[in-house]
């Protein structure tokens, strides 16, 4: 019996040897989707944060019409990059401080649908025309101050949408220093960067405005690189920045 019951046991995980192999037996994923997140007005990539801000959302259907969703960080400059996908149809939308490109009603139903069904197989390009919730745009180059040992940054901001139910108060901007180019909301010295806060609707009268910020703390360290960067958003949604693009002071 002892010995029945042993050859029982081994041909069990004989069994369950085979079918781990079965599993294992299926390919990686290896197929690559790209593209950008784009301003519909200028063409310019979105400017957002490092790994978050802007997402890529996907919805597998080739096999379930209710697919978990997944998703993809842009990188600061808007544009994205996954090299281990599994081929199949995606439906494709994004995620960011832009008017949303699937939008649905008190009820529940979709009345805005900008997604995009793509097959994903080889490379795929997948590219995005948005409405920023701001245009934030420098104004020159930020200048350092030799004598204080500051830099000073000129900026302004625009609405980037004319659709007034995106055209929330303006709660903040924020001239960011970091000492390394990865700068924004989740990336910054505190030390020297510097904000202004504004109350209710006060903010919205600064569009178009030439704003100056200059950084805080006293005399920045010398010989090294600052790189700099200005938000501003409004109050919607998770509050994300739209930004400027990144620019680089050396100070001697």
């Amino acid at each position: 019996m002892k010995k029945i019951f042993y050859y029982i046991a081994i041909g069990m995980i004989v069994a369950a040897g085979s079918s781990c192999k079965k599993v294992d037996n299926y390919e990686a994923p290896s197929q690559t989707l790209k593209g950008s997140v784009n301003d519909a007005v200028t063409g310019k990539g979105i400017q957002t944060e490092q790994g978050s801000g802007t997402r890529i959302k996907l919805l597998e259907i080739s096999y379930s019409s209710s697919p978990t969703p997944f998703y993809i960080s842009s990188m600061q400059d808007g544009s994205y990059t996954n090299t281990k996908l599994f081929a199949g149809k995606n439906v494709i939308s994004a995620e960011g401080p832009f008017v949303p490109l699937v939008q649905v009603d008190n009820t529940g139903k979709t009345i805005v649908d900008k997604s995009q069904t793509v097959d994903i197989k080889g490379t795929t390009t997948v590219n995005f025309s948005v409405e920023p919730f701001l245009r934030v745009e420098w104004i020159g180059d930020p200048v350092y101050d030799a004598t204080k040992g500051t830099i000073t940054a000129q900026f302004k901001f625009t609405r980037g949408t004319t659709n007034p139910d995106f055209q929330q108060n303006v709660s903040d901007v924020y001239l960011f220093v970091n000492s390394n180019k990865f700068v924004g909301n989740n990336n910054y010295d505190n030390r020297y960067s510097q904000r202004i806060v504004y109350n209710g609707a006060d903010g919205n009268a600064q569009a178009g405005q030439t704003i100056t910020l200059t950084t805080i703390g006293g005399a920045l360290p010398g010989k090294r690189e600052y790189f700099l960067r200005v938000g501003a958003r409004i109050a919607y949604g998770l509050n994300y920045y739209n930004y400027t693009d990144v620019k680089t002071v050396t100070i001697p």
